[in-house]
């Protein structure tokens, strides 16, 4: 069957989008199966195209995951950039909307947050340097307020980054799995403001109460 077959009934693509085909196809898959839950073969499969094709872009299917990592790490800089502006002048209501922000991402974005932490696939520049800008708007959100604090109190920004990425991505993981949420006592929203009102009040940004 001719690849790009407009006849097919599987997902088909137009000349010049077969990356973008197999990015795709690999989300549905992910999401559908996990990371390790198909091959390279019933990837291209799902993408509607000859189990050869994908070796036009892709040496094998970890480079394939490590290409939707890097596309999920760029939607999800731009996700936080956005929650960050919005926050405007305010560095607590900025650093709040980026912590719900994080959630918000893994919760409606499973796959790709599933394929940037769960797939392990091959740390290449490029993914590296998408995550970089990530973390990078979490350090921002952590600057803006780490200049209220005594300096004989305040920590170092990236160690605060840290923190913060720790509450954020251990609710996001706790909460993400298949039927955790009507296990839990407690919504994963109120669960994560919790735990940054504790953090903040912690760094005496919040009053006590």
């Amino acid at each position: 069957m001719a690849e790009d077959d407009p006849n097919s009934g599987r997902r088909g693509y137009h000349h010049g989008n077969l990356r973008e085909a197999l990015i795709a196809a690999v989300k549905d898959l992910i999401a559908d199966h996990g990371p390790s839950g198909f091959t390279f073969s019933e990837a291209a499969r799902a993408a509607g195209v000859s189990p050869a094709a994908p070796y036009r872009h892709f040496k094998d299917r970890d480079a394939l995951i490590a290409d939707v990592a890097e596309q999920g790490f760029t939607a999800f800089a731009e996700h936080l950039e956005i929650a960050f502006e919005k926050g405007g002048t305010s560095p607590i209501r900025a650093f709040e909307a980026v912590t719900r922000a994080y959630l918000t991402f893994a919760a409606e974005e499973r796959a790709y947050f599933t394929a940037m932490f769960q797939a392990g696939p091959p740390q290449s520049a490029e993914v590296k340097k998408a995550g970089d800008r990530a973390f990078m708007v979490l350090q921002r959100a952590c600057e803006g307020l780490v200049r209220h604090v005594p300096e004989a109190k305040r920590p170092p920004i990236h160690m605060m980054a840290y923190h913060v990425w720790s509450i954020c991505h251990g609710i996001a993981e706790l909460f993400g799995r298949p039927g955790a949420q009507s296990r839990a006592p407690i919504e994963a929203a109120d669960l994560l403001e919790a735990g940054v009102a504790i953090y903040l009040r912690g760094l005496g940004l919040l009053p006590d109460g």
